[in-house]
């Protein structure tokens, strides 16, 4: 074995000591600020990443220096892991490293013989598990002590354990170098987020013992609550123990005051006053809520480590807020400190993390959020528990159209197939309905009103849980923590739209989707799809007689009764979002989502429409089509059966009118779906500026209108340029886009798609990212050809990555002037979109570079 001469192999870290976090880890530098804070910290020593390397290659640090670190105090050292990012985890920490049969001895004097016997049987355990490597059951608590652990090692061994403190050092190093550098962590970090290849340092303390005489042990504080950021005084202190060693009388106290038992306030006043000075010294040096590690040894602090606090979303928001709001960081920070998907959480109820889990499968987290409802197999049934006052969870093999009524009506939805952009999960994100999708472990018996679950059945009317948040389905009703929409939210978001470079719309298709986008701050609606607006019970059997209608003048007189209605509409989203742009999508989806599928529902539609039933039946067929989303619909609809878009603009004129009489004057934007070529675009023009003259004849009043086109087609991107001579905007369409550039189905692609990714064909699912180099090269190709003929048009997008912070920032680089996402999405999307807006400004004043005076 190779000696490791560099004399930086092993730095003392002192307040000037050159510690960085990248060469020796979050843990050694961290020391390094408790240590410049003049906090009582043992002696430490960082081996910085090269060395840890070269130690897992068979060289060794000097025996000699080893030797100097081990030989002070009481001779006894910790050895613990330091790798850049704490979330990367690394091997166990080893305490007590040094101790011999010697040390024990001067234990004995010193601390007591229990004492001593603890903590020399707590190093020989875990030193011989794994240093050298053998069976943890020969040396469990239960082995007959120290003299029966010493003896089992060295009949294991066939030697006595080791008794050179600085061999004892070396082992340790080594063993803890190789075991980073094992598949199985390579693996679990890999998990976590860290490289393969991820650097680790260590660092190697003198020991605070805990365990002997007086008050004695050790423990960890902090200084607010986990959950929900409020300031409270947590942890615990546990007398004699020092990890898994315990002597004479150790006990678990409380560390504040408290009737249920004893506590360090009042064994150690003095001590616990330190912890609390401590902490506030360390917020506001570090710059962060910090849970701080301490050992009391016989009265005497001192402070091991500190790490920063674990906190879940409200907790975070709530922190962040606080720190800014003190001065200990500047509000931009605040905004950059907090995950924006963590604002979901916020917005709804959440199963209550410190809450036991009764875990039946798990899915897709497609929708966040949490809800407790009795299981329901239909719409109707859904429905019907609505009436009755009663919380249901809708559980389908996959949801339909037809389906958004008992969506509406529902708690929570529970799919057994679908992905994050099917039909379920984009409905429940729009209406902020907790949503599972793709749980392929259930089996649903729809004639039994039954689901399979493994070995567990659950029947209809059974209570279950929907976690919407992390995707698991829990059996009985959990106990849940309430929205957290408080003040810090507000302060939050108010100081994230100071820095946005981009404008966030909402996608809404109802009244009270309006009413949450204008709570939520949305700056417009991007995308109103009118197709929900014709499932209403009064409007679906006009719907059908017009799909029925043989002749133009027939379909004209259906759509007459349906256009009331949709006036109706848009005239309150015109109001609601008061002076704010509306975006009005024209219908898209293909007429045989409108008809029913199966014999019952085709005699009762016979019935209605007083048809044979071999009339309807035939009239079902022939609107059938092998790939529907591929087929007559958008646009093709528009052009093909022309009567639907004319009424469609004309109760957009008409709402415009009617929602202007009082107040600013409201300017629709009009967007036609599917486009592909210019000339579909010139054909519906032409239709809706007539319809936009007949209007004003009638009327006797001017409005101003936008029309614009949504970019769903590959064709219809890279035609971006001829397209926009028509056009005052383009919105793509980013789903379908996917959907057609991928040529692969959305609802479908949920089945494989975790099996694709974890294999590296694709590095997320497009879906739920976009898809940077194919769909958001086409997004950028479109926008550039766009702009060059039309500089001034408007570019947006709309589909579900709207949403999504990573393909937020994509968006605010390409160009686009406003993102439209579900409304419950909104914060998550103004916080990204701030985020990203702060990192483009700190590049572009980096690349400035410092003032030329």
């Amino acid at each position: 074995m190779t000696a490791l001469t560099d004399p930086g192999a092993i730095v003392e870290i002192t307040p000037s000591a050159g510690i960085e976090a990248a060469r020796h880890g979050w843990r050694a530098k961290c020391l390094q600020r408790l240590i410049r804070m003049e906090l009582p910290v043992p002696a430490s020593f960082a081996l910085s990443a090269e060395a840890v390397r070269a130690i897992a290659a068979g060289q060794m640090p000097d025996r000699a220096r080893l030797a100097a670190i081990i030989g002070r105090a009481d001779g006894l050292v910790s050895v613990r892991p330091s790798a850049a990012n704490p979330a990367w985890g690394g091997p166990g920490t080893v305490l007590n490293v040094g101790i011999n049969d010697e040390c024990h001895a001067r234990l004995v004097k010193s601390r007591g013989k229990a004492a001593a016997d603890a903590i020399y049987l707590g190093f020989v355990q875990s030193y011989a598990v794994h240093v050298a490597r053998l069976d943890p059951d020969m040396f469990s608590d239960s082995d007959g002590g120290l003299a029966a652990a010493l003896r089992a090692y060295e009949d294991e061994t066939d030697e006595e354990f080791p008794q050179d403190p600085a061999r004892q050092l070396a082992e340790v190093l080594r063993s803890m170098a190789r075991a980073w550098d094992g598949p199985t962590a390579r693996l679990l970090r890999q998990a976590k987020g860290a490289p393969a290849l991820a650097p680790l340092g260590l660092v190697v303390q003198d020991m605070a013992l805990a365990i002997g005489p007086g008050v004695t042990g050790s423990g960890t504080i902090q200084f607010i609550d986990s959950v929900t950021g409020a300031p409270r005084i947590t942890g615990r202190f546990r007398g004699q123990t020092q990890g898994r060693a315990k002597g004479d009388g150790a006990e678990t106290l409380y560390l504040t005051r408290d009737p249920r038992g004893p506590s360090l306030q009042e064994a150690a006043p003095e001590v616990f006053a330190d912890l609390v000075r401590f902490g506030v010294a360390a917020r506001e040096r570090l710059r962060e809520e910090m849970q701080i590690e301490f050992v009391v040894s016989d009265g005497r602090l001192a402070i091991i480590d500190a790490l920063r606090v674990g906190r879940n979303s409200r907790a975070s928001v709530r922190i962040a807020v606080a720190l800014a709001r003190d001065g200990v960081i500047p509000a931009e920070e605040a905004v950059m400190r907090v995950e924006p998907r963590a604002l979901s959480d916020l917005l709804h109820h959440q199963v209550d993390p410190r809450a036991a889990r009764d875990v039946i499968v798990r899915g897709i987290n497609a929708s966040p959020g949490a809800a407790t409802g009795r299981i329901v197999f239909t719409a109707a049934a859904a429905q019907a528990a609505e009436a009755r006052g009663e919380r249901c969870v809708l559980v389908r093999r996959e949801t339909v159209p037809e389906d958004i009524r008992g969506m509406h009506a529902a708690a929570a939805v529970l799919t057994e197939r679908g992905g994050m952009t099917s039909h379920a999960a984009v409905i429940a994100r729009g209406i902020g309905l907790p949503c599972i999708v793709g749980a392929s472990g259930i089996s649903i018996d729809s004639r039994a009103r039954s689901m399979q679950v493994g070995h567990r059945l659950f029947h209809e009317g059974e209570e279950i849980t929907i976690d919407g948040t992390s995707g698991e389905v829990l059996a009985g009703a959990a106990e849940m923590l309430e929205p957290a929409l408080d003040e810090s939210f507000t302060q939050l978001l108010e100081w994230a739209d100071a820095h946005c470079r981009i404008r966030i719309r909402a996608n809404a298709d109802t009244p009270e989707d309006a009413r949450t986008a204008r709570r939520f701050k949305a700056q417009g609606i991007g995308l109103c799809r009118t197709e929900h607006m014709f499932f209403d019970d009064q409007r679906l059997p006009a719907m059908r007689e017009m799909i029925f209608a043989g002749k133009p003048e027939d379909r004209r007189l259906s759509l007459e009764r349906l256009l009331p209605m949709q006036r109706s509409d848009f005239a309150a989203l015109f109001k609601i979002m008061a002076g704010l742009p509306v975006t009005i999508r024209l219908f898209d989806p293909p007429l045989h989502e409108f008809l029913p599928h199966d014999r019952e529902g085709m005699r009762e539609l016979a019935e209605s429409l007083d048809l044979p039933l071999s009339d309807v039946t035939r009239r079902v067929e022939a609107l059938s089509e092998f790939n529907p989303m591929l087929g007559m619909r958008g646009v093709r609809l528009g052009i093909t059966v022309p009567e639907i878009y004319d009424m469609q603009a004309r109760a957009i004129f008409e709402a415009t009118i009617e929602a202007s009489h009082n107040g600013d004057p409201v300017v629709p934007e009009i967007m036609i779906p599917l486009v592909s070529a210019r000339r579909e675009v010139e054909l519906v023009k032409n239709r809706i500026d007539a319809v936009a003259a007949a209007v004003r004849n009638e009327t006797r009043k001017d409005f101003a209108y936008r029309l614009g086109v949504m970019v769903e087609t590959p064709r219809a991107a890279l035609r971006a340029g001829e397209i926009a001579e028509h056009s005052a905007f383009l919105s793509f369409g980013t789903n379908d886009l996917t959907q057609m550039t991928y040529g692969l189905s959305r609802d479908d692609a949920g089945r494989f798609m975790g099996t694709y990714v974890s294999q590296g064909v694709y590095a997320e699912d497009p879906f739920h990212i976009l898809d940077r180099d194919g769909v958001g090269e086409l997004v950028a190709i479109g926008t550039e050809r766009a702009r060059s003929h039309k500089p001034d048009i408007t570019i947006s997008v709309c589909g579900e990555h709207g949403g999504n912070p990573e393909s937020i920032a994509f968006c605010l680089r390409a160009g686009v002037n406003y993102v439209s996402c579900s409304p419950f999405r909104v914060p998550v999307a103004r916080l990204a979109a701030a985020q990203e807006s702060i990192l483009m400004a700190r590049e572009a004043a980096d690349s400035a570079g410092p003032l030329q005076s």
